[in-house]
């Protein structure tokens, strides 16, 4: 199993880079965003793990985006950029791209079916997706935004 943690986070790590590359942070950054990255994701895989906690997505991603809001805080200074730079990197590999992939797919269904059974079922399948989807996207923009705001003056010394 912590194999798999371990993977989990590499994998978020790897994801983390990319997506800051295309934001052009400074060099130093990188690394912060990886290890960022890492730990969030780790934490989300190991709240959801059926044998340690087995959370729901969503309790586990507003943790687990409360704990890269955190060390986004506090590792802003040493990065010294904005804790922005860091922040939206270590979060996109945390989108729920499988609830958003089958939201759509639901909606496809719903729009191509002429049985009213069949319909009830895709429709349930698009809403049930797209919630979470879109719940999950919400928690991870709150639990990662209430660090900054707590710890304001920490996190605003980075851009002084």
């Amino acid at each position: 199993m912590w194999i798999q943690i371990l993977q989990d986070g590499l994998f978020a790590a790897i994801a983390a880079i990319g997506f800051a590359a295309i934001s052009r942070p400074p060099k130093r950054a990188y690394l912060y965003c990886a290890i960022i990255a890492a730990v969030g994701h780790a934490s989300r895989y190991m709240l959801m793990s059926q044998e340690l906690a087995g959370m729901h997505i969503i309790p586990a991603t507003i943790c687990a985006s409360f704990i890269i809001g955190m060390l986004d805080v506090f590792l802003s200074p040493v990065v010294h950029a904005p804790a922005e730079t860091c922040l939206f990197p270590a979060l996109l590999p945390m989108i729920p791209g499988i609830y958003a992939y089958k939201a759509f797919g639901g909606l496809a269904m719903c729009i191509l079916c002429d049985q009213p059974s069949a319909f009830q079922n895709s429709l349930f399948l698009f809403a049930h997706n797209a919630l979470t989807c879109g719940t999950v996207l919400l928690v991870m923009v709150i639990g990662a935004t209430i660090p900054i705001f707590i710890f304001k003056k920490v996190s605003f010394q980075a851009t002084r």
